[in-house]
């Protein structure tokens, strides 16, 4: 079959890139995640399509990367699933007010300077859609954080168990949740014709959703699937089918799949031979050969070719600015308020700063939708990257000893 051949020639291709970049990165002290970002972007327009777009267009050709995108989810979804694992909810015993917070003010402070500066460019940029779904939009773009790509930085720093990595990883699953429920408000009004469930239900589906996976399902597992009993065959298919069902129902309610995946290792029985056994079976396929494969998909989609002037390069720096400071020192001062030492409270800062790949979902969305032109859409794919490239060595300069 010529897909599969080609899917395997896809695979093989990214899979180098990804090891090649991830070693690269390594040796600058940046974490091999950035590099697999960057990999997926290099393998996209910004660089093979620039220079050998034949090339690009024989290896990913426009009707075949539907395996590929297939692939590329799963990979995600098992991911996320494993970063559920990892995190303890009773780790955060008193803090919980404050991870609220703290997230809502770190998408409530990027939302309203975004929106404030996406009135003033929508004129000149905006991609066809009223001005109120631009606005709306490009301010919850800014209060993404990257959930997938903040936990790989944590667990290569080795931060995921402590303090400031529970509350920034916590803090990044509220600020998700807050902004994919912004953008499903925001698609209904760019896309008045389309028919979805009314809002106000998706919130109460979804809210009972996730008392009852926390209520009653966690409860069950841990009679069906005790935390010291070795995950078998049996084990794992249950615990495989318990995820796909948490993925399928978050994705019925209008709301991403990771956080289906995400919910459903949370509530797993932890502190066992099953979540070991689970990580086990899980980590190494997921990290190696299935994560790259959605970063490649993405950088497939993207493209940061279009700034192509000085006043462009300006306003995408002024578009940084605005995203890392309105978030930064917000989070930062209200972390701090709950009791965390300054170099904690601005390191919370930093990380939930971290967009990555998710916001690059988030960004092509808009511009499907006409919500963004090709122009600013690059402008955000930048921001993105910087977000992301700037976390690890902000990090080990404010946290020196982690």
């Amino acid at each position: 079959m010529p897909e599969l051949k080609l899917l395997f020639l896809q695979m093989a291709v990214i899979l180098t890139a990804a090891r090649l970049m991830a070693a690269a990165f390594r040796s600058i002290g940046q974490p091999e995640v950035i590099g697999e970002m960057a990999a997926g972007i290099l393998l996209g327009p910004s660089l093979l399509g620039r220079f050998f777009p034949t090339m690009m267009n024989g290896l990913f050709p426009a009707g075949g990367i539907g395996p590929l995108y297939a692939l590329s989810q799963l990979g995600l979804v098992l991911f996320m699933f494993l970063v559920g694992l990892e995190v303890r909810p009773g780790s955060l015993r008193g803090s919980a007010k404050s991870v609220v917070a703290a997230s809502q003010a770190s998408i409530l402070a990027p939302f309203l300077l975004g929106g404030a500066l996406a009135w003033g460019l929508y004129p000149h940029l905006g991609g066809g859609a009223p001005r109120l779904p631009f606005v709306l939009f490009l301010g919850a773009a800014m209060g993404i954080t990257a959930f997938p790509v903040l936990a790989r930085i944590l667990a290569d720093r080795k931060l995921m168990r402590t303090r400031v990595g529970v509350f920034a990883i916590s803090c990044a699953a509220v600020d998700d949740l807050t902004a994919w429920c912004l953008l499903a408000v925001i698609t209904v009004i760019a896309r008045p014709e389309a028919n979805q469930n009314p809002l106000p239900w998706r919130f109460a589906a979804l809210i009972g959703y996730i008392l009852a996976m926390v209520l009653l399902v966690r409860p069950a597992l841990r009679r069906l699937l005790p935390a010291d009993a070795a995950p078998g065959l049996g084990r794992f298919g249950a615990a495989m089918i318990f995820l796909l069902l948490s993925v399928w129902a978050t994705e019925a309610l209008a709301v991403h799949a990771l956080f289906g995946a995400f919910l459903a290792g949370i509530v797993m029985p932890k502190g066992g031979k099953l979540e070991e056994g689970l990580r086990d079976k899980l980590e190494s396929v997921t990290v190696v050969l299935l994560l790259p494969l959605f970063f490649a998909y993405t950088g497939l989609r993207t493209s940061i070719g279009l700034l192509n002037s000085v006043g462009l390069w300006l306003l995408c720096g002024l578009i940084v600015l605005v995203a890392v400071g309105s978030k930064l020192l917000v989070s930062g001062l209200i972390v701090h308020a709950s009791g965390m030492r300054w170099r904690e409270s601005l390191a919370v800062g930093v990380l939930v700063n971290t967009r990555g790949l998710v916001e690059l979902v988030i960004l092509n969305v808009g511009l499907d939708l006409h919500i963004l032109s090709p122009t600013l859409f690059s402008m955000m794919v930048i921001m993105a990257l910087a977000t992301t490239l700037m976390t690890a060595p902000l990090i080990d300069w404010i946290l020196p000893a982690s």
